[in-house]
């Protein structure tokens, strides 16, 4: 099943027009939307998240019965990556995020509910939510971070339906705490993959690859929201997947759907870190470490997951999100798909590069090198060397 998603355009006024059907009482009316991030800025040596939502330009929060229409659904999304009936015997994806979020299993459940797909619950094994310690007394509550994780495990359960998850909940979002977080996720059973929706400025493997650096798990990181702005750690670590963005919409293609580079994803060159041996073949145009490998669906507008995510620490509504934190989780989920993590898996779609869906239009900037901000065929910054066809790229 596909929903025509047409230009920008006509995503804000669909989605204005639900907001509308569905506002509570006495709310003024909403006419026009804007994309909102969930979290702050970065501090010094910390990350921010990179979920983006489409809120009223007024600044208030919708309250929706149901999933905006303009939104990619599950059966959407396995759609347009060839994923559609695939299963992953079990196996399980790791959100590392920062902060608490008391409902986070009610509200997973409310998603799975809506869109058909099996409960994932503490009872029944699928869903663990640890402490960056591996404890269970988690941190507190901070409503940005609360709906990245909502996004990240809807995007999971879209992507990978019968993978479990364990989120690992970091106290802060310091670089420190996150890779703590990172470390505690992989020594947990049957983990194989590791999505961290996150960012700061550009750091070095010298410092920070033991939180990252894990053979046998893949490890994804998003690339940022902000275009063309060089290095974004984790994402330019040597040690994973950097995962861009791209614009998805349906189309008459034989696929069935178009894809572009987001002006929004993050590309760029690091200073600090040694560039892939794997990508050695393309021409990346940076002499150390480029960003990114691969991409996924990433617009808030043109390709933003439905989600539920909560308002405050005790009320949730549906939302249209997306940003690099979107991606970051559908790559990490279609390696859990694939079951192909040997070694370092940011590797295995260079040697595969031919079974992705490669992304020929779009740019994020402008920049001194014209792969770095512009798609082409093969490599380029803003989506890597493409995006999923089913999981032989990975």
């Amino acid at each position: 099943m596909k929903k025509l998603i047409g230009a920008t355009g006509a995503i804000l006024l669909a989605l204005s027009a639900v907001v509308l059907g569905t506002q509570s009482a006495g709310a003024a009316p909403v006419h026009k939307l804007q994309v909102e991030r969930l979290c702050a800025q970065a501090a010094p040596h910390s990350a921010a998240c990179f979920g983006e939502k489409l809120v009223p330009s007024a600044g208030l929060s919708p309250r929706l019965s149901g999933p905006p229409s303009s939104a990619i659904t599950p059966a959407q999304l396995q759609d347009a990556y060839n994923l559609s009936g695939l299963q992953s015997g079990g196996r399980t994806v790791a959100i590392i995020d920062a902060y608490g979020y008391p409902n986070l299993e009610r509200d997973l459940g409310i998603y799975r509910s809506q869109f058909g797909l099996p409960a994932c619950t503490k009872a029944n094994g699928c869903l663990k939510i640890l402490s960056q310690t591996g404890g269970t007394s988690l941190p507190a509550f901070n409503a940005g971070w609360a709906g990245e994780q909502a996004l990240d495990v809807d995007a999971v359960s879209a992507a990978c339906p019968d993978c479990r998850i364990t989120v690992v909940q970091a106290k802060t979002p310091s670089f420190t705490n996150l890779g703590t977080a990172a470390i505690t996720a992989s020594k947990q059973p049957g983990v194989v993959a590791i999505s961290n929706s996150y960012g700061g400025g550009d750091a070095s493997d010298a410092t920070y690859s033991k939180y990252y650096n894990f053979p046998g798990i893949a490890v994804t990181a998003s690339t940022g929201d902000s275009g063309y702005q060089g290095g974004s750690y984790p994402a330019s670590s040597s040690y994973v997947t950097a995962v861009g963005g791209t614009t998805l919409t349906a189309s008459s293609t034989s696929r069935g759907w178009s894809e572009s580079a987001w002006s929004g994803a993050g590309s760029g060159c690091s200073t600090l870190n040694q560039a892939l041996p794997a990508a050695a073949a393309v021409d990346t145009g940076c002499s150390g470490r480029a960003m990114a490998d691969v991409s996924a669906a990433a617009d808030p507008n043109n390709g933003g997951l439905a989600v539920y995510y909560p308002t405050n620490s005790s009320s949730s509504t549906w939302g249209q999100i997306g940003g690099t934190s979107e991606s970051a989780p559908i790559i990490a989920s279609v390696y859990a798909l694939s079951g192909n993590t040997a070694g370092t898996a940011n590797a295995i779609p260079y040697a595969h590069s031919s079974s992705l869906f490669d992304v020929t239009g779009g740019s994020n900037g402008t920049c001194p090198t014209t792969q770095w901000c512009t798609s082409r065929t093969g490599w380029d910054g803003p989506t890597g060397l493409g995006t999923p066809n089913g999981v032989s790229g990975f």
